[in-house]
């Protein structure tokens, strides 16, 4: 999933970008409202993280120009103005959800997972199954015959891109732009070792094997004929 954060702070901005892609976001950054609100309005974000003291175009006025575009996008609100007052004009203006500062990072995670639960659309699953295995996009679960699966963020990605596309060949370029936002090719074998981490984990101690490779062309998770 992936997320904007418009953040003028460079160290507060550090931080978040830091914490939300160890927990397996895609994430973008804004230093000001005016760059933030180009951004938000020509990338499909899942939510956007919008600092209410912005240079250029506060956040306010962002989000008024967002939802006066149409634009629905759900965001939290990050203010160190954290009076009753203040939240309910943030709220009121346009915001999703409101977060004072100082806060604590897990709180925000939270609040980031309940702003998913309740915008994603109906026909989006939240819950991926090929066979008996089976992955939770909002816990960030996974589990195989019952049995929970743990698996690093990265690895977490990979596999529910390749879920998403279950029965299809993934190519390498696929998995570079889709899953490390590459758009050139690195020239490692950093899609080879996490591959191969990953059919560790769902396919070793378990029966049949899920992940196939299609040689010369990518990557198939798909039940067996």
């Amino acid at each position: 999933m992936r997320i904007l954060v418009i953040e003028d702070d460079q160290s507060t901005a550090a931080y978040l970008v830091k914490g939300l892609t160890e927990s397996g976001y895609v994430v973008d950054h804004a230093s000001d409202g005016h760059e933030g609100l180009q951004l938000a309005m020509a990338e499909p974000y899942q939510v956007l993280i919008v600092d209410r003291m912005l240079p250029g175009l506060d956040g306010m006025s962002l989000i008024g120009k967002l939802r006066e575009s149409g634009i629905g996008t759900p965001v939290l609100i990050l203010s160190a103005l954290g009076d009753v007052d203040d939240r309910v004009e943030g709220l009121r203006g346009g915001g999703d959800d409101y977060l004072a500062k100082p806060y604590a990072f897990s709180e925000l995670l939270a609040r980031l997972e309940a702003l998913l639960r309740r915008r994603l659309p109906e026909q989006q699953q939240t819950v991926l199954k090929v066979a008996d295995l089976e992955l939770d996009r909002l816990k960030r679960r996974v589990s195989r015959q019952g049995q929970t699966i743990s698996l690093q963020p990265r690895e977490f990605r990979l596999l529910e891109y390749l879920m998403r596309h279950a029965g299809q060949v993934v190519t390498r370029t696929m998995l570079l732009e889709n899953v490390w936002d590459y758009h050139f090719d690195p020239q490692t074998n950093v899609i080879d070792v996490h591959i191969s981490r990953l059919r560790g984990k769902i396919d070793k101690e378990f029966s049949p094997p899920l992940l196939q490779t299609a040689r010369g062309a990518g990557y198939c998770l798909r039940e067996p004929d």
